[in-house]
């Protein structure tokens, strides 16, 4: 069965990078995903777009492609964005199919801080968006949760709802969210770093840009 893969994140903006990303995990894993902006990310300040204009911004940048989607359940449900509360619902929605939460390095790094994290494995698959041939420093009480779950074999997240981790190695763009802001806020046009479908409209970008 096809799986299910979600990559969250602020996008505050999306930027080419988070687009990249998410594409090449799709190929890899031959999987729907879809971004899913939080609400309340309890491990970031709050964006400086509200919900309507990511929401906003995410739809013009995937638009006339198929594979990427968004799902805005986080906003909906407002408070905090607790990942283990999303996925116990999604789960509760797609039954048996295997879902896949994407992490880069570093948050998965940090997965020992988050909300219920060892209850994450029992109803998602872990795929970690990793540098070709760079091997993360984890802490020892993530590695010795992840040992008997790690995996390079793709059939086995297919095969099975959650519990595997996987390593997918994808091409970083080296782009930051922060540094977009900034230019924008100088009155500049980071025209190679965001989806063109962000220009098309001058309101799409308007939360960042100084009056």
């Amino acid at each position: 069965m096809k799986p299910l893969a979600l990559f969250g994140g602020t996008f505050d903006p999306v930027h080419l990078g988070h687009l990249s990303v998410a594409w090449e995990a799709a190929e890899l894993l031959d999987a729907e995903v879809r971004l899913m902006p939080a609400n309340v990310p309890p491990h970031k300040p709050a964006p400086l777009a509200n919900a309507e204009q990511r929401v906003a911004m995410l739809h013009a940048a995937l638009q006339k492609q198929g594979r990427l989607a968004v799902d805005t359940r986080e906003l909906r449900r407002g408070g905090p964005s607790y990942t283990y509360d999303t996925l116990c619902e999604l789960r509760a929605e797609v039954g048996a199919r295997p879902l896949v939460l994407l992490l880069g390095v570093d948050a998965f790094a940090g997965l020992p801080s988050w909300h219920r994290w060892r209850e994450l494995f029992e109803v998602a698959h872990l795929g970690v968006l990793s540098r070709p041939g760079v091997e993360p420093e984890l802490p020892h009480t993530l590695w010795t949760e992840i040992e008997a779950r790690r995996t390079d074999d793709v059939a086995e997240l297919h095969a099975h709802p959650a519990g595997c981790v996987i390593e997918l190695a994808v091409t970083p763009l080296e782009i930051s969210a922060t540094r977009i802001r900034e230019l924008l806020a100088a009155g500049r046009d980071p025209r190679y770093l965001l989806p063109c479908g962000l220009f098309e409209d001058p309101a799409l970008l308007a939360p960042y840009r100084r009056t």
